[in-house]
């Protein structure tokens, strides 16, 4: 079974996760991705643990599934040539290249246009070009920092603090994808391409802004910014008699059977806590009194009696914990593959499935430039120049890495 992306060419200039994972998404989706590499490689290769190679990290793998490298050094006007010719048959473009880098390789949006019209150009960096931060470098945790999100976390943990994921990075990663894909429809419906810009900043301040523009959403305000129930320092999984446990009684049939199944009925008619509104208005108190509850019994007897009820519960899993999950166990999430160079591997499957056509992992990650002769060869390279690109170091394979 082909994926929805079948036929549609990517190419990638991309390094860390950002990029490489929003575009390991389309290819998982079916797109044909082409990873376009410095001589020295994506700076993910050499980051984390590794088994055989140098240049194939944890990090590295966990992010450039489904795709094929090419090494092109694009500083070289014959690099820079070669891009323009794979840009030509190319339908998508991704860059995480701040925007004064790629006018100075001459692959800015209008360079790239005129040899391809009909191009979607996806650029993914900190800041949007338009305002002031334009020319900042960023990484995901200064991009949590501005958006608000270390701040957030000052509120439990009484200083600012970065989550410990890089949340800006792959919230970014899935925003590419959306874009990409609805500029892809765009392009099959009225038969154009386009410049797209997807900017870090704005993207984690839309997504952190959702709940937390609260009382800023009217002008003039009528209260502050923050989402009361997500601010409180008690918002936290419960602590039990041998372990911990996640329990959000939200909607007031929620409330009612958990007062119910912990034996706490007075607190369905309690004032402070009949409906959704008195407790938001109290949520320090409902999360006070839930904790307390929760205390009499282990976390399987828990499970037990909430697994009936309709009330949003759910054990609070370890990193290692992950791996023998019994519901991803059941779904097949996690993938057992035998990697031609770096042995057996762990990956998750792509998240979503189609009825008519698959998301999969069709490739495994490439070695530095695995494919760099095939990908010159379907650009129009004949031998004697693909040799010459080797000799002269534009573009090279693992074999010469």
């Amino acid at each position: 079974m082909s994926g929805p992306l079948e036929g549609v060419k990517i190419l990638e200039f991309t390094s860390v996760v950002l990029g490489p994972w929003a575009c390991q998404m389309l290819g998982d989706l079916g797109a044909d991705v082409i990873k376009v590499e410095p001589p020295a490689g994506d700076t993910n290769r050499h980051l984390g643990p590794r088994n055989v190679h140098e240049d194939m990290s944890a990090l590295f793998l966990t992010c450039n599934r489904n795709k094929r490298s090419i090494v092109l050094d694009l500083k070289h006007p014959k690099g820079r040539k070669a891009a323009l010719k794979l840009a030509e048959q190319a339908d998508v473009l991704v860059h995480n290249f701040r925007p004064q880098a790629m006018r100075r390789l001459g692959l800015d949006y209008e360079t790239l246009r005129a040899v391809n019209p009909k191009i979607i150009y996806c650029a993914t960096y900190g800041y949007s070009k338009k305002g002031p931060y334009g020319d900042k470098g960023a990484l995901d945790d200064s991009i949590q920092a501005g958006s608000g999100v270390a701040m957030l976390m000052s509120m439990v943990e009484g200083e600012p603090r970065y989550l410990p994921t890089i949340v800006a990075d792959k919230t970014t990663g899935m925003a590419v994808v959306n874009a990409v894909i609805a500029a892809l429809f765009y392009r099959e419906r009225q038969g154009k391409g386009q410049e797209i810009e997807v900017p870090m900043y704005e993207t984690m301040v839309s997504y952190v802004m959702v709940e937390h523009l609260w009382g800023l959403t009217f002008d003039p305000p009528i209260g502050k910014a923050g989402y009361v129930r997500l601010m409180s320092q008690h918002r936290r999984p419960y602590k039990t008699k041998d372990g911990y446990i996640a329990v959000l009684p939200y909607w007031d049939n929620h409330w009612k059977t958990f007062c119910e199944v912990v034996g706490r009925p007075d607190m369905i008619t309690d004032p402070r806590f009949n409906n959704m509104k008195s407790r938001l208005a109290n949520i320090d108190a409902s999360y006070a009194e839930t904790a307390k509850a929760l205390t009499r019994k282990t976390t399987a007897e828990w499970l037990a009696l909430l697994k009936p009820t309709n009330v949003p519960h759910m054990i609070v899993n370890t990193l290692d914990g992950l791996i023998d999950d019994p519901h991803l166990k059941e779904t097949g999430f996690w993938k057992m593959v035998d990697h031609p160079t770096e042995g057996r591997l762990r990956m998750a499957s792509p998240p979503y499935s189609f009825s008519e056509s698959a998301a999969e992992i069709r490739t495994l990650p490439p070695r530095l430039g695995q494919q760099s002769k095939e990908i010159l060869k379907e650009a129009g390279y004949g031998e004697d120049e693909i040799r010459e690109m080797f000799d002269q170091g534009i573009s090279k394979g693992p074999e010469n890495g």
